[in-house]
């Protein structure tokens, strides 16, 4: 706790992105339960919710691309303030939908919601190892995802108050928290700037610049193998976001209560494998940290499977949250590796491309869960899921075994570990 103090304390640019990153996500939790809430009081409801998760995942696999490039080619800061500008407009721009009760409306503006998230969060990312010396790095990136976490938890709930005070109040409080992360934002310095080394300003074009990432990506088997457990995981953890309301309400007929035990036990158990990564990612060797990676998608994976079969909600609970924990310590583990081992002139396309891929994935998979739930039951749903997750472990451990996971160079950051603070 005490690192994670003293980083806040005496790096004054990781300070100033952090307490912005606080704001603007708790806004974003505003914003989510108010987009569902409407969406619920159409007459044909779960036609207009799968239409929101569509609009939310088209825009991210266009966005990922567009954004990569982008923060390889100019100051990422000004990108990230400028994605905090156009998100802030975009939010406020949701109050309409309460006198145009129009779908294109709710569709459209949930789009560019989405659209417009990459450029912040993978400049987040890719800044974060210009901000912070390589020894700092592990703890800023725990900490990082950490606060993501804490934020879904307070968020929902705050969220939930929020929707009940009224729409306006949640959408206004989401655009002023995207304000006041450009603020922030807008306070970060270095003297030579946030421009990416060896940037792509002499490029010819965005598509050969972005399909270079991509060669980036797979030519370096940790990156490669990151992006696929990433996915693969997605393609079962997307189905929570919807089995979570399922089993509170169906299963054991806990109601909204219900719903919330779940969630809140899931965003304990993040809380709790955040603080286990972090522990564990200041000595694991690499040869130790993928054998880590292997043992936690078994563990998620089958604690999800057992969440789904559990008779009562405190086992489900118990079995989710230790789900979830395993799923923290191999985002940060993973992370970590790519902040320390990614180029400066790719970290934008990686971790653009990363964003875009699991999040995408994770939508079309709640979408799958929502279909499925009109045919098969929550549980069963539950174990297939689980059960998809888990099998990223088989693919990593099988490459593993064969040695086809070497470690990648340092970066140049790392090896100098000259990096400003701007105290």
């Amino acid at each position: 706790m005490m690192a994670f103090v003293d980083l806040i304390r005496t790096n004054r640019n990781y300070r100033a992105v952090w307490t912005g990153q606080v704001v603007s996500e708790v806004g974003d939790h505003f914003n989510n339960i108010a987009v569902m809430s409407l969406a619920m009081e159409h007459a044909n409801a779960g036609l207009v919710v799968t239409g929101v998760f569509l609009a939310r995942a088209v825009p991210m696999l266009i966005a990922g691309p567009v954004a990569g490039v982008l923060l390889d080619r100019t100051d990422r800061r000004r990108v990230m303030i400028a994605s905090d500008l156009v998100r802030a407009v975009v939010a406020l721009c949701f109050i309409f939908c309460l006198t145009h009760r129009d779908n294109w409306l709710l569709f459209a503006l949930s789009a560019a919601l989405m659209f417009a998230s990459p450029f912040f969060t993978s400049g987040r990312s890719s800044i974060l190892p210009s901000i912070a010396t390589a020894e700092e790095l592990h703890t800023a990136n725990t900490m990082t995802q950490t606060t993501a976490w804490a934020s879904l938890t307070i968020g929902t709930f705050l969220g939930a108050m929020g929707a009940q005070a009224g729409y306006r109040i949640a959408f206004t409080f989401n655009a002023l928290s995207f304000l006041v992360s450009a603020y922030c934002v807008s306070r970060l310095h270095r003297p030579e700037g946030f421009r990416p080394v060896a940037s792509l300003r002499k490029a010819v074009g965005g598509f050969r610049e972005y399909i270079d990432g991509l060669k980036y990506l797979k030519s370096v088997p940790l990156f490669a193998g990151i992006a696929l457990i990433s996915v693969g995981w997605a393609s079962g953890g997307g189905a929570a976001q919807i089995l979570f309301s399922l089993f509170g309400e169906k299963v054991f007929h806990a109601g909204p209560m219900g719903i919330g035990v779940i969630w809140g036990c899931a965003g304990i158990g993040l809380l709790i494998g955040g603080a286990i990564a972090y522990w564990l990612g200041k000595r694991l060797t690499f040869r130790q940290y993928k054998i880590t990676i292997a043992i936690v998608y078994v563990i998620h994976g089958g604690a999800y499977v057992l969440f789904s079969q559990m008779p009562t909600l405190a086992w489900a609970c118990f079995f989710i949250a230790i789900s979830r924990a395993a799923v923290a310590i191999s985002s940060v583990l993973n992370v970590s590796q790519l902040m320390h081992h990614v180029e400066d002139r790719f970290r934008g396309r990686i971790f653009a491309t990363l964003e875009s891929l699991t999040w995408s994935t994770m939508m079309l998979s709640m979408m799958a869960a929502g279909a499925a739930s009109t045919v098969y039951s929550p549980r069963t749903i539950g174990a297939v899921a689980g059960t998809i997750s888990s099998t990223t472990a088989i693919f990593w451990t099988w490459r593993n075994l064969r040695g086809k996971i070497p470690e990648p160079p340092l970066t140049e950051a790392d090896d100098s570990e000259a990096v400003t603070h701007a105290i």
